[in-house]
């Protein structure tokens, strides 16, 4: 198991890595304003979609990063 103070670290590096430092700090702002529920959302997120779907998807993007 990860400790916290990892998995933030982590979490920072990956967003900063994909929206860079400002779009990240932003991101994070909208989050903390905003009333969220992780685990609401993703109940939500696949509702429609079958278990092969979601696996479907999730090869074909593996897929696509290692080209």
């Amino acid at each position: 198991m990860i400790a916290d103070t990892e998995i933030r670290l982590k979490g920072m590096e990956a967003l900063i890595c994909t929206l860079g430092e400002v779009q990240a700090e932003r991101f994070i702002s909208l989050v903390m304003r905003e009333h969220f529920d992780y685990t609401i959302w993703q109940r939500k997120l696949w509702i429609d979609k079958s278990v092969e779907e979601i696996s479907h998807k999730a090869m074909l993007y593996r897929n696509q990063l290692s080209k």
